[in-house]
């Protein structure tokens, strides 16, 4: 029998890369619960350019000393289990509008990233794309539900962008709402 596939989003899913940081630090502070778009990136519009000539080559994924920033507590171990069981894919985007991160250095930040912390995913199951919907996944695993549309399985993985979202939302999309890594191995791994 075919292992079944999931698609795993990268940001703020298997690591919070330091976006927000830039972003608090460019501004002087950020308070994110008043965000009213799903993008960061709002935060600076009109200034993209003044942040991109800080920000651009620096990676989201490394700490000032050049260390890695630490996972989500428990991904890379639930994400072993799973691979176990299942086709893994982790499917992330590196370009950003108005190109405040520049996209070649991104990917191979994320590329870098992803190898380290899961080097038994064949490199070949990281794809790097913006419309994740494009590709049909048994199960998705996503901060945005948008992304989760093409999947059978829809676990949305808990962000504050998407805090807001209700519980008959959710269920009108078929989706369920996941907290942690251990709550996913409980559904995926019974």
């Amino acid at each position: 029998m075919e292992r079944k596939s999931i698609m795993i989003d990268m940001d703020e899913v298997i690591v919070k890369g330091r976006f927000s940081e830039f972003l608090d630090e460019f501004l002087g502070g950020v308070d994110f619960s008043k965000l009213t778009s799903f993008n960061r990136q709002d935060l600076i519009k009109g200034r993209e350019e003044e942040f991109a000539k800080i920000y651009a080559k620096k990676s989201l994924y490394h700490n000032d000393d050049g260390s890695f920033v630490e996972p989500i507590p428990n991904a890379p171990e639930v994400i072993k289990k799973l691979s176990e069981h299942y086709k893994i894919y982790v499917v992330t985007a590196y370009n950003w509008p108005g190109k405040v991160i520049d996209s070649a250095y991104n990917l191979k930040y994320k590329f870098e990233y992803l190898s380290h912390f899961l080097p038994f995913i064949d490199p070949n199951n990281f794809i790097f794309m913006t419309e994740k919907t494009k590709i049909k996944f048994d199960i998705g695993i996503d901060d945005r539900p948008i992304y989760l549309a093409s999947c059978d399985t829809k676990l949305l993985f808990s962000e504050f962008r998407n805090e807001k979202i209700t519980k008959e939302e959710l269920d009108s999309q078929g989706m369920t709402r996941v907290d942690t890594w251990l709550e996913i191995e409980k559904i995926l791994l019974k």
